[in-house]
């Protein structure tokens, strides 16, 4: 077993844990191996371990570390900033992405379904979660709805923003991501992933209570938040994947 496979399957233990401690089931949490900055060697490491998920940043670096491993039926999550410029490429490589952070992008991604150019055959709705910045750091990207829960402006022009991009035909919303800040203690996230978790319920209560579901069905399974230092704690709070990167590949 390589060091690579030990720190997996100890990722794994930890996830069954922080899984069970809180009632939850730990099939019910995906496990994203964060990939960026690490060679086809080592993805091809992991998925020999049975690993079959994994998080790039940049689509630049992502494409063509999927092409050497093309051959393995892997799952690849876009989980980095999209620039407008990326979308082209981005659109129908990636089984989910998860930093879709304005309506503005949004719209770009479903344009470019809809009329891809040149014509791409086969290609279908692409499904997304919904990045939150939900610390309001300035440093990170995201929709702001910091705060929310004690401004229903916020609230409410999230919400507006969520249902127009759920009426786009070409997207599938699944959820929300956030980025919890760089905590000494990860009991300090907790607060953050509560919140989004809380966000996430209060959308899908709004959307029934307006009546919206039987247009646009506002589900949202799924929440993505939690990294190395504080993944347990996100899955007490609801996460269902989990972007975890150097416990797995080591120090970048």
């Amino acid at each position: 077993m390589t060091d690579i496979q030990r720190a997996l399957e100890r990722v794994r233990e930890r996830i069954a844990e922080a899984a069970l401690k809180a009632g939850r089931r730990p099939s019910d949490i995906t496990l994203v191996a964060v990939s960026k900055t690490f060679s086809a060697e080592a993805v091809l490491d992991a998925a020999a371990a049975g690993q079959r998920d994994f998080g790039e940043n940049r689509v630049e670096e992502a494409l063509p570390k999927m092409e050497e491993v093309k051959d393995l039926s892997l799952h690849w999550h876009l989980i980095g900033h999209v620039q407008s410029r990326k979308v082209k490429e981005a659109v129908g490589r990636f089984d989910l992405i998860h930093s879709v952070d304005s309506v503005k992008l949004a719209e770009a991604i479903d344009r470019r379904i809809s009329n891809p150019q040149p014509p791409i055959s086969n290609l279908q709705p692409q499904p997304i979660l919904l990045e939150c910045n939900i610390s309001g750091e300035a440093s990170k990207d995201g929709f702001i709805v910091s705060g929310w829960e004690r401004d229903d402006d916020i609230f409410e022009a999230f919400a507006r923003d969520v249902a127009h991009i759920l009426a786009l035909p070409n997207l599938r919303a699944q959820g929300l991501m956030t980025m919890a800040p760089i905590v000494d203690d990860p009991e300090q996230a907790r607060p953050l992933f509560a919140s989004l978790r809380a966000l996430r319920d209060a959308l899908e209560e709004r959307a029934t209570h307006a009546g919206q579901a039987a247009v646009s069905p506002c589900h949202l399974p799924h929440l993505s938040m939690g990294m190395t230092d504080d993944f347990e704690v996100a899955i007490a709070e609801g996460a269902t994947l989990v972007r975890i990167g150097r416990a797995i590949f080591g120090a970048r």
